[in-house]
């Protein structure tokens, strides 16, 4: 099997020692705050021009945009690392639970995460009286370069790899992933899944929330934007679980291909499984933005 060889780049950004200390800034940090701060100045532009919403009046500030972006923060750590524990390996961190906080060994689920960011945005929007939709929105437009720049580190960490293949632009990670596909003689070439996602769940999402928002007028009908990005996201996903290689620990003699419910040789991954809940919450809200009448202002 061929393949192109995996980029020898660190997963380290910047790193230096002080007082025998090893400190080092890991890519993967560093995409997530860059990814927050394009879609903090992204989201800003769209609150800055209050005829692209309904009633020709913006859902909240930028002041309270940044104000919100702490409790968005503190949702996706919490949310994307409970749900890690009790979505992928509950009993291990059941028999474990010291280890929960150990987010430096990795495990984030981007669903939990999601759960985490609603919770934020209904609490931040119910206490400051801010129209929960319009919210909503406006953090769904934010949302594509966070996880664009995020897949991108989860490709240079050598982390959530693909599924072994004979395409040329396979690519042969380090590690476990070149050695473990049965039947091949020498190293494993692997979809870069991770490129995938980023392509889909980031780039090609993100430039059509800008242009329904900023060109198309989707922000006039609140939760529209919500709706596209829920289901533009869930069917990127959803697909692109075909070919990214499942969590070990659902792999097994009689379940090679990993899938969390299965039946007579048919299943779902734990991926797919959870991204049906989403894909049908954002046809849902794009049927329901639609049917309804415009905000007078």
């Amino acid at each position: 099997m061929t393949g192109i060889p995996f980029p020898d780049i660190s997963p380290e950004a910047v790193s230096f020692t002080v007082f025998g200390f090893h400190l080092a800034l890991r890519w993967y940090a560093l995409a997530y705050i860059v990814g927050i701060l394009i879609g903090w100045r992204v989201s800003v532009a769209a609150l800055k021009r209050p005829h692209l919403w309904a009633g020709g009046q913006s859902p909240m500030t930028p002041a309270q945009l940044e104000a919100l972006l702490t409790w968005i923060i503190v949702g996706i750590i919490a949310g994307g690392r409970l749900g890690y524990v009790f979505l992928y390996r509950p009993v291990h961190y059941l028999q474990n639970p010291w280890q929960i906080p150990a987010l430096w060994e990795g495990g984030m689920s981007f669903h939990g995460g999601l759960i985490g960011v609603v919770l934020a945005i209904t609490i931040f929007s119910r206490a400051a009286r801010l129209p929960l939709g319009g919210v909503a929105d406006a953090i769904a437009l934010a949302s594509p370069p966070a996880i664009l720049l995020g897949r991108i580190a989860n490709f240079i960490n050598a982390e959530l790899w693909g599924r072994p293949t004979s395409l040329p632009w396979g690519v042969i990670f380090p590690g476990e992933a070149a050695q473990d596909c049965p039947g091949v003689v020498g190293p494993c070439a692997r979809h870069p899944s991770q490129l995938y996602e980023a392509g889909l769940e980031g780039l090609f999402l993100g430039l059509l929330l800008i242009l329904l928002a900023f060109r198309w007028g989707a922000l006039h009908r609140r939760w529209l934007l919500t709706g596209v990005f829920l289901t533009v996201y869930g069917f990127s996903r959803f697909l692109v679980e075909f070919v990214r290689q499942p969590d070990a620990q659902f792999v097994s003699p009689g379940n090679p291909l990993g899938l969390a419910f299965h039946w007579n040789g048919w299943g779902l991954t734990m991926g797919q499984t959870l991204t049906i809940p989403l894909i049908v919450a954002g046809v849902l809200l794009v049927l329901w933005a639609r049917r309804r009448k415009l905000v007078a202002a």
